[in-house]
């Protein structure tokens, strides 16, 4: 399992507001199966994180693609792969 941080910038403000609710329920029903790790908006408004966990990065980019963010295009998705490391105590 590994860490995938799907960036989505914001494109459509306007639309936003309407597609919010449709993508919050989406990573609500993915994090009840375990999919997302963390979520939440930029505080500059440009975007948001969500870091989904999966088996592969096709797996994840299926995951954020299906993001009704995405699909309806008032997001633009930039997807990687997340190296977390341990806390060291710095």
């Amino acid at each position: 399992m590994g860490y995938y941080a799907a960036m989505l910038y914001m494109l459509d403000p306007e639309k936003n507001k309407v597609v919010l609710p449709r993508h919050i329920e989406y990573l609500d029903r993915l994090d009840k199966e375990g999919k997302v790790f963390a979520e939440g908006p930029f505080a500059d408004g440009s975007g948001g994180l969500v870091v989904y966990l999966a088996e592969s990065l096709e797996e994840a980019a299926a995951l954020a693609e299906n993001d009704p963010h995405v699909v309806e295009k008032v997001r633009r998705l930039e997807l990687k792969k997340w190296n977390v490391l341990e806390q060291t105590g710095r």
